[in-house]
């Protein structure tokens, strides 16, 4: 894959966790970690029974260079497209595809984020 095809530009975001002053945790809004340049595979959609509505979900593969934070992403984070503000909710830890550690992998749903 050349960098041509790295055309989309996403805030990867993460949730802030602060104190609420009595030493417990809390889980705050989503703040921008790092921005970095992805390509944005759509797949094949599908249905799911949320709340007893059917509902279609989006999914697309999304592809960026593996480097040190990208290699961090897990499920808790999200990405937003940097010129749409498209959400992604990343649903699959980054996978080394090519086995040669330049370009990782990830599956992410369109507009849709577990609750922390």
């Amino acid at each position: 894959m050349t960098a041509g095809k790295l055309r989309a530009s996403l805030n990867f975001q993460r949730r802030t966790v602060g104190s609420d002053g009595y030493g417990n945790e809390v889980v705050g809004d989503f703040a921008t970690v790092f921005t970095d340049h992805a390509e944005i595979i759509p797949r094949m959609g599908s249905e799911a029974v949320m709340g007893a509505r059917l509902q279609g979900l989006q999914p697309v593969t999304i592809k960026v260079r593996s480097h040190t934070a990208t290699r961090a992403l897990d499920a808790a984070w999200r990405a937003v497209d940097a010129r749409s503000g498209e959400v992604y909710a990343i649903t699959s830890p980054p996978v080394n595809t090519d086995q040669k550690n330049r370009y990782i992998e990830m599956l992410a749903t369109i507009g849709t984020q577990a609750a922390a």
